[in-house]
């Protein structure tokens, strides 16, 4: 499958004001909010849809946003990727579960210089997708968002909205500085960042709160709110900012007091059930593989034990009723 990385597509003409083709699989809250952003700046975007495809089709996406209502009456959308242009840059908006899919989905967007950007938690992401494709080039996303998907072509933005990318395997770092310019064209805060750097800070905030609304059944505000809890989500964050610092030695630090500036901008956000609490209410798989189990192998390898860490983690896979789904590749 990864010789199809390679096929002799010729790169598709540039349309959109950025000079870039995008498209986006998981049209959900984060891709379809980005995607959304994207094609309302005039950027040419395709989305990969699933249940919501006649929805979307006929009536567009909606997103109500703390930074002002927009909507898109018109969307590519699609049911295939095999009906979907090759793309300049392909937005992986998917839950990590179903990261299987992508062996099958990928092929038909890519031509030679096709970028991947995988705009999901946790670790070992893009190395699973290089194992398949060994020639794609591959860039990581860390979405700092509270958004929710609320109905067939909806979607609430409740707060942030900014992106981190780095690249994994890109052959030339000025195009992902150039797709971050057309982020930022698009009323999205995006940088260009160490990409390892960047997934092990993302989650000093994703292993606490993920984790700990699912297990104790609540929400980011009642969390804040009980000295005990935010107690433990400070433990587990330092935990995380500990295990990080050993497995980037000599390579990258994080501060400890990173963990109160995440408490401080967690205790003034708007509530928020993170996407691993709505999967746990809805029934769906949870992304216990790369958010945690991945993380904790790491940090043990360099000789760190995260003990909390991995306590929440065999909580969560007690909980997730099929098991630790990972949406191996």
């Amino acid at each position: 499958m990864a010789n199809n990385v390679n096929k002799t597509v010729p790169s598709p003409p540039f349309r959109g004001p950025g000079g870039i083709v995008y498209g986006v699989i998981g049209t959900g809250a984060i891709g379809g909010y980005y995607g959304a952003k994207l094609a309302c700046a005039g950027e040419d975007v395709h989305f990969l849809l699933h249940s919501d495809y006649e929805y979307v089709k006929e009536h567009g996406l909606k997103v109500s946003s703390v930074r002002g209502d927009f909507e898109l009456p018109r969307v590519n959308a699609y049911r295939s990727t095999a009906d979907m242009p090759a793309c300049d840059v392909v937005l992986v908006c998917l839950k990590s579960t179903s990261n299987g899919l992508l062996r099958e989905l990928l092929p038909p967007l890519l031509h030679k210089d096709t970028i991947v950007l995988m705009i999901q938690n946790g670790l070992g992401l893009e190395a699973d997708l290089q194992e398949v494709f060994p020639e794609l080039q591959i860039a990581g996303g860390l979405a700092f968002i509270c958004s929710n998907k609320t109905g067939s072509g909806e979607i609430a933005h409740l707060d942030y909205g900014g992106l981190n990318i780095g690249s994994y395997s890109c052959r030339d770092l000025s195009r992902l500085e150039e797709v971050a310019a057309v982020f930022n064209r698009a009323d999205i805060r995006a940088k260009v960042l160490d990409l390892e750097l960047a997934r092990w800070m993302k989650l000093v905030w994703n292993v606490p709160y993920n984790g700990l609304t699912v297990v104790l059944n609540t929400t980011t505000d009642h969390l804040m709110a009980h000295p005990v809890s935010e107690g433990l989500i400070r433990d587990l964050m330092l935990e995380v900012i500990r295990g990080a610092n050993q497995v980037g030695k000599g390579r990258f630090t994080i501060g400890e007091e990173y963990a109160d500036k995440m408490l401080e901008m967690t205790r003034t956000m708007t509530p928020y059930s993170p996407s691993m609490k709505l999967d746990y209410d809805n029934h769906r798989p949870l992304e216990i593989s790369y958010i945690y189990t991945r993380p904790v192998h790491e940090a043990a390898e360099a000789g760190f034990v995260m003990k909390k860490v991995q306590m929440l983690q065999q909580q969560l896979c007690f909980l997730d009723k099929g098991g630790c789904h990972i949406g191996k590749l």
